[in-house]
């Protein structure tokens, strides 16, 4: 049975709900060979997924606009779902469809491989999160996933602003007839280097390519960028209101890295709950920095975002920006 916050939502998650299966080895082989699986982990998996559960895990009231299949599988994710503190009354059971998976793949050095079966049938389309929304009235955020078709993601940011909702833009549309349209309508856009580089044609190897590209993004609707550089860590930005103007470096922390999937996802989140929390975007920042170090430790894509973990990355990143300075 399907469970509805009678408070409402925080936020409004449009994306990827899917089965995740997280395969450990120590080497990937090559045609013709095999290798045994150290580990082997099930879970409730998707970026819209993840980013719900990191919402739930720090206070937040999330609900899921996503597409399940009508499977067993399906069933037992919602399920999974409602036990993590999700509001699963957006998420559509797609008649005759089976539901998403992952297959994430990580060798002992932290690199990971994807196999994924998401075909267009457990997509959102604009259809859907039309339905969907009276679910934006009454929420404060809307964290919108761009892997999804471009359409239905424009479709969602625009009725999450009509609704008042801060909107989150997770990622880059890969139909860039609509870049221009989903960044005019956001409030924070959050990017990885190869995100960054599709906006703005120039690669983020450095401090001073992502506040070059921030500049850019700023100028096209967000009021704050979150940006991921290269392997040394995230430069935040913002301008305008609701946040005046400012700018933090913030580089990774020595956390022994085990799968670097679900980062942004939990990054996204950490932001968001910060911002929602006290509007200040510094301290936001280092949480939403101090979530992704927090998950980085552990294979497979789910948050584990406990106020211990938070405490450990938040003081790891001090200690970073000190030797940063050359304290």
């Amino acid at each position: 049975m399907q469970v509805i916050d009678p408070m409402g939502p925080d936020v409004v998650v449009v994306g990827q709900l899917a089965r995740d299966l997280v395969l450990v080895t120590d080497d990937v082989p090559g045609p013709g060979q095999a290798r045994p699986v150290r580990l082997r982990r099930e879970m409730l998996g998707g970026k819209g997924a993840n980013q719900a559960v990191a919402l739930a895990q720090l206070g937040m009231r999330p609900i899921l606009v996503a597409v399940a299949g009508d499977d067993g599988v399906g069933t037992q994710m919602l399920a999974q779902a409602q036990r993590d503190g999700i509001d699963v009354s957006g998420v559509i059971q797609r008649t005759n469809t089976k539901t998403g998976l992952i297959v994430d793949i990580v060798d002992r050095s932290g690199r990971w491989r994807y196999l994924e079966d998401l075909p267009p049938s457990v997509l959102l389309t604009e259809k859907d999160v039309t339905a969907a929304g009276d679910l934006f009235a009454g929420s404060r955020w809307a964290s919108v996933q761009l892997q999804q078709p471009a359409r239905a993601a424009l479709v969602a940011a625009t009725l999450a602003r009509e609704a008042g909702c801060l909107v989150m833009l997770d990622g880059v549309s890969a139909d860039e007839r609509c870049r221009a349209e989903l960044l005019a309508a956001a409030t924070v856009l959050r990017a990885d280097p190869q995100e960054a580089a599709l906006l703005t044609g120039a690669t983020l190897d450095r401090p001073e390519d992502a506040r070059r590209a921030a500049a850019e993004l700023l100028r096209q609707g967000p009021s704050l960028v979150a940006l991921a550089v290269g392997d040394a860590g995230n430069y935040f930005a913002w301008q305008g209101q609701p946040w005046g103007s400012g700018e933090l470096w913030l580089p990774l922390t020595p956390t022994p890295v085990a799968d670097t999937t679900g980062a942004g996802d939990a990054l996204t989140a950490a932001l968001i709950a910060g911002l929602d929390s006290d509007g200040n975007p510094e301290r936001a920042a280092r949480l939403a920095a101090a979530a992704a170090g927090a998950t980085v430790g552990h294979p497979g894509g789910r948050p584990a975002l406990t106020a211990r973990a938070l405490s450990e990355q938040l003081a790891l990143a001090e200690s970073a920006i000190e030797r940063a300075r050359g304290g």
